[in-house]
């Protein structure tokens, strides 16, 4: 019982405050937390109730947090136990990576450990083609989870390196963030320490 209600808590501290931007100079109101960024959100992690908001509908660069979106579809749509095989294009992603080669086959909870853990560029490109043949075809059901989630966003990547247009709102992260801590796997992934 103390492990669930550890889970939920974790799901609610996920979601408490999701901050996206660089800092933000405007005078605070005195009973709000100081900010700094361009957007933030309090949303309650067992309802999604928004309980604060600033900005929180602004479409922002969403950067490596793509990346539960990412995870959220892989879990959702695959077993932890398939074979996932790197493409040419998944081994040549630049940025942080986990120097996948291609050809290279993992299993998909070891590209979810990889994505999640290490942040790896690589590793997503390798699971968006897995799940959906391309990164093209993976971006369309990104953006159709999120619509269903009530996320505003447009997906472009799967793992948020810089393509023009590609942003959430705030409050679309955050739902997206709850969303995946309800996943079991999801959560023993991102609390894996080493």
């Amino acid at each position: 019982m103390k492990k669930r209600n550890w889970a939920r808590r974790g799901a609610e501290i996920l979601c408490l405050i999701l901050l996206l931007g660089s800092a933000r100079g405007d005078a605070q109101e005195p009973d709000v937390p100081a900010l700094n960024a361009h957007a933030a959100v309090l949303i309650d992690g067992a309802s999604g109730r928004l309980l604060y908001g600033y900005n929180e509908h602004r479409q922002l660069p969403m950067d490596s947090t793509t990346k539960v979106m990412t995870a959220l579809l892989a879990l959702e749509g695959c077993s932890l136990q398939e074979t996932v095989t790197a493409s040419k294009r998944a081994s040549g992603v630049p940025g942080t990576s986990i120097y996948l080669r291609e050809g290279e086959q993992l299993t998909m909870e070891e590209m979810l450990l990889g994505l999640m853990l290490r942040s790896g560029n690589d590793a997503a490109v390798a699971i968006a083609e897995h799940v959906s043949g391309s990164v093209e075809a993976f971006a369309e059901k990104m953006n159709e989870r999120a619509q269903e989630l009530g996320a505003q966003a447009n997906f472009i990547t799967p793992n948020g390196l810089d393509a023009g247009g590609h942003s959430i709102s705030a409050l679309g992260l955050a739902l997206v963030a709850r969303q995946a801590m309800t996943l079991p796997d999801f959560r023993r992934i991102v609390g894996t320490q080493r």
